[in-house]
């Protein structure tokens, strides 16, 4: 777990899914779900549906149209938002990360949850999980019409939030977007080990990453209690 400058740090930005909610959910509704849903609404094979749909999911990754449940609603002729609340149970929190949240709290930080989710996404999940009390404002990257993939995006969310990025800190699971943040000068970057509790570990290449929030919580109160003597 890298050690990090707490006492520079007074604005954390957090990523949702993956980073504070288990990536399961997201994975499994797109890549298991939906296109089964798709199959069956549809009357074609589960192989058929793969075929038609994850040349799609690849031609729009990392726009905004990719996170969008109106587009895909759109686009593929079925009820996303839905069909989403089919598999709802699964939306879970990653272990500790309201531990983190707190830490936070407790140490003065401005915490802004920023997440490329469409706001129905959003809602859903914080109906599932309560993530809102614990930030200063929840913003979706639909709120600004572009991904956190691009500089327009950091643009914005620097004159709707006004924060120094060289006291930032920003945790995601995604490396474009962590390199994305990195191009507009936020100074200190984690990615995430495991986003998805049923996959494997990935490599987060040139970016430290978090593997234990009660870790990363615990370094934090330490350096709180030490700068207060």
């Amino acid at each position: 777990m890298p050690l990090l400058p707490w006492t520079d740090i007074d604005t954390v930005l957090l990523d949702m899914d993956g980073t504070l909610l288990d990536l399961h959910f997201d994975n499994h509704f797109w890549l298991e779900h939906l296109p089964q849903r798709y199959a069956e609404l549809h009357g074609v094979s589960r192989e058929a549906a793969d075929a038609e749909l994850l040349p799609l999911f690849r031609e729009h990754a990392g726009t905004l149209p990719w996170y969008c449940t109106d587009f895909w609603s759109r686009e593929l002729n079925l009820p996303v938002r839905e069909l989403k609340r089919e598999v709802a149970h699964l939306i879970a929190l990653r272990p500790d990360a309201d531990t983190f949240l707190a830490a936070l709290r407790a140490a003065g930080k401005r915490v802004v949850l920023i997440t490329n989710a469409h706001r129905d996404s959003l809602s859903l999940k914080l109906e599932r999980v309560e993530l809102a009390p614990w930030f200063d404002r929840l913003i979706s990257s639909h709120d600004y019409g572009v991904p956190k993939e691009d500089q327009q995006f950091w643009d914005a969310l620097q004159q709707d939030f006004p924060f120094d990025p060289a006291r930032c800190l920003f945790i995601d699971d995604s490396l474009p977007i962590l390199r994305s943040a990195r191009r507009f000068g936020v100074a200190h970057l984690l990615g995430i080990r495991q986003p998805d509790s049923r996959q494997a570990h990935k490599d987060t290449e040139e970016f430290a990453a978090v593997d234990d929030y009660r870790q990363l919580s615990d370094a934090l109160a330490h350096s709180l209690q030490k700068a207060r003597g």
